[in-house]
């Protein structure tokens, strides 16, 4: 039998993209909800606990909401909010990181997708601080550049509107007060005594995004040249199928060359003394809901990518 697929939170932005990734999949049956109860508790009770994977595409409340509304034993969750991306009990979902990582995704009951900007600081930091070249002390800063899309439906339409305000024009720097939803996975997962200083930006153009993070030689625990540094994110993600070490030198990065793709490329800019590591990718794509159906697919145990769009 095809395993049941339940989209909670099918409506929005993350939830209408992996519904899209699934049109052309023979291989799995997705569960449809009742517009007129797409708010209906009792009919989101029935639907998740018969489905064999839930996904959750929804705020925080509603998704822990739905979490605790599992009854059957045998149905995995896959949360694509914030709500439970540092929670005990839950794996996170960047099977990329480490083999217990991936092993946790693919025998785990709850899962919890990365937020975007996470995805590209993780994917950039985690490698350093597992290796030891990196201490945990370190003060790490991060600069973020996305398109409006992340932001969810509120933001696509304020940013799509045609009497928008002239401030939507420029690029806008936001979370000045160093709070921010994705610093604490972060923090976490990258096994940090501090959270980073973080500067996101959000411009006018709809998908992509470039997440960097500055570093100097001299923090390294051992010496490594750039070269050196570029084997080692070779070797370390070698064989991943959506995370790939771009080697071509880039006079410029457009945060939006991705777009439209699942996968996430690294690129090593700078010099042996200053060091600019950039993680390049769709905040749609391995930012959200490619992330998810990636993990979907190890829990199946199918092709990895399958019905996602990479550079293989």
């Amino acid at each position: 039998m095809k395993p049941k697929i339940f989209i909670d939170g099918s409506e929005g932005t993350t939830g209408l993209k992996i519904f899209s990734r699934f049109e052309k999949r023979d291989d799995i049956k997705v569960m449809s909800i009742d517009p007129e109860k797409r708010k209906d508790i009792n009919e989101r009770r029935r639907l998740i606990n018969e489905s064999d994977i839930t996904f959750l595409c929804l705020p925080d409340e509603a998704a822990r909401e739905s979490a605790a509304m599992v009854e059957n034993e045998n149905v995995t969750i896959i949360d694509t909010s914030t709500a439970h991306r540092t929670a005990a009990g839950w794996c996170y979902g960047f099977p990329e990181l480490s083999g217990q990582h991936r092993q946790d995704i693919a025998t785990g009951k709850r899962i919890a997708v990365p937020g975007c900007h996470a995805t590209g600081f993780i994917a950039l930091v985690y490698p350093l601080i597992s290796a030891g070249f990196l201490k945990q002390d370190y003060p790490l800063s991060i600069h973020s550049l996305s398109g409006y899309s992340g932001g969810g439906k509120p933001v696509i339409a304020a940013y799509e509107n045609e009497t928008r305000a002239t401030e939507y024009d420029a690029p806008r720097l936001y979370a000045l007060t160093q709070q921010h939803k994705h610093l604490p996975e972060m923090t976490k997962i990258c096994r940090l005594q501090h959270e980073p200083l973080f500067s996101p930006v959000i411009a006018d153009y709809f998908a992509g995004m470039v997440v960097s993070v500055p570093l100097y030689a001299s923090a390294f625990t051992s010496r490594l040249s750039l070269r050196e540094l570029c084997s080692f994110y070779h070797e370390y993600y070698s064989g991943a199928k959506l995370v790939f070490i771009a080697d071509e030198e880039r006079g410029f990065l457009p945060a939006n060359q991705m777009a439209g793709r699942d996968d996430l490329a690294i690129y090593l800019t700078g010099n042996d003394e200053r060091m600019v590591l950039c993680a390049s990718f769709d905040n749609l794509g391995k930012g959200a809901s490619g992330a998810a159906v990636q993990c979907m697919n190890i829990v199946l145990r199918c092709k990895e990518n399958k019905g996602l769009v990479c550079g293989e």
